[in-house]
């Protein structure tokens, strides 16, 4: 387990009005290349990245309408706070349920997402309008490099460290078991949590289900093999950023700080190619849900230290690894990577809900809450019913 030093500390964020100013003025003045050389129509608008008429527009509406203020508040009125767990701060949200037999529940963002994936679904966990619907104790952390959490200082804060830190950051908030989501390198840390910690975490919902090398086709259904087809020719592909930020998160992190055109292009260019849609983005997740995100990452300044988990666990999760704990797995169909259910069990040995949607991307939580929401207690549902 991690060294533990610090109490748990109320914390609010507050930008100043200076570092607001200095981002529109950045933004005014931002040197734009020339249009993409691509054909106009839908289908091949984004094939060089970002669309330059496409991003003038979001720029011009972060410069001058977007509001920063908003979000500020909304995080203060769920619950800020941080703590130190082997010497690196750590922030996160922790909004409790006023529900007695509400059962607590850490949710792990990715990148390039944020503890801004989970904004619009934390009070409706907590506090179901239904009151037949399951409720949460909801804790949201900031991975170690990104949002409000420090920066490590160090190589060493891989999947693995993470994992054990939030078992010690649960463990501070008085619950020593609990319920495990994630997705991207969420997913990759309650597998984690799941497979090291399994007297801690009472069973996970993942988006993320990474089988064990070797698997072959065999047997496979035919939409089973299309999955594994998508997914080879996503990382043989599309995944130039992450073999970047894997090999040289500095480099890219330069461009990331110092350039709030840069990083929002970097991130924009991801919610497009990942979320279910036909063209852009904005088709499912509102501009200010987008650039709540990406302004987290420039006024925190983690560009670089938020793509160095990359460099720390970029193809480590360890191929010995077992899920023992009760598994519910949801696999969107726009998402970047999907396992077939027969690989998915050769790691996860109790699977008690399999959900594949119709709808939905990476970034379910942002494109289709209202369906996150009830697919998450479904699942979290059957996890606590294999437990009894």
């Amino acid at each position: 387990m991690p060294r533990s030093n610090g109490d748990v500390q109320a914390f609010e964020t507050h930008a100043t009005d200076a570092e607001l100013d200095d981002l529109r003025a950045r933004l005014a003045v931002a040197r734009l290349p020339e249009a993409e050389t691509v054909a106009g129509a839908a289908s091949d608008r984004w094939a060089q990245g970002v669309p330059r008429a496409d991003l003038v527009e979001v720029v011009n509406y972060w410069r001058t309408d977007y509001d920063w203020r908003s979000f500020e508040q909304r995080l203060h009125r769920i619950g800020q706070f941080r703590t130190t767990i082997d010497d690196l701060g750590i922030h996160f949200l922790h909004r409790r349920s006023a529900r007695a037999e509400a059962t607590p529940l850490i949710l792990t963002h990715g990148w390039p997402g944020s503890i801004a994936e989970f904004i619009d679904v934390i009070d409706e966990l907590a506090d179901p309008e239904d009151a037949g619907a399951p409720a949460f104790h909801v804790v949201v952390p900031s991975l170690p490099g990104f949002g409000y959490s420090d920066k490590p200082s160090s190589t060493g804060w891989g999947t693995e460290k993470i994992a054990a830190a939030w078992v010690e950051l649960m463990g501070r908030l008085g619950y020593r078991q609990f319920l495990a989501h994630g997705g991207d390198w969420g997913g990759n840390i309650t597998t984690v949590l799941a497979g090291r910690f399994p007297q801690h975490v009472l069973g996970i919902h993942t988006l993320f289900a990474e089988a064990p090398p070797g698997s072959t086709t065999d047997g496979l259904t035919a939409a089973e093999r299309q999955w594994t087809e998508e997914t080879r020719d996503f990382w043989r592909h599309r995944a130039a950023y992450a073999k970047q930020q894997a090999t040289r998160p500095q480099t890219i992190g330069y461009s990331l700080v110092d350039s709030p055109v840069g990083l929002l292009a970097w991130i924009l260019d991801k919610f497009a190619e990942w979320s279910d849609t036909e063209d852009s983005p904005f088709e499912r997740i509102s501009r200010d849900r987008i650039l709540d995100d990406v302004t987290l990452y420039w006024l925190t300044r983690t560009g670089a230290s938020a793509a160095r988990i990359y460099y720390e666990s970029h193809n480590s999760l360890d191929p010995e690894l077992r899920v023992d704990v009760p598994s519910a797995i949801t696999m969107y169909p726009r998402d970047i990577e999907k396992s077939p259910r027969p690989w998915a069990e050769q790691r996860y040995r109790q699977i008690v809900r399999w959900n594949a949607p119709e709808i939905g991307g990476h970034f379910p939580s942002l494109e289709v809450p209202e369906y996150f929401v009830e697919d998450l207690r479904a699942g979290l549902a059957a996890v606590l019913a294999a437990t009894r």
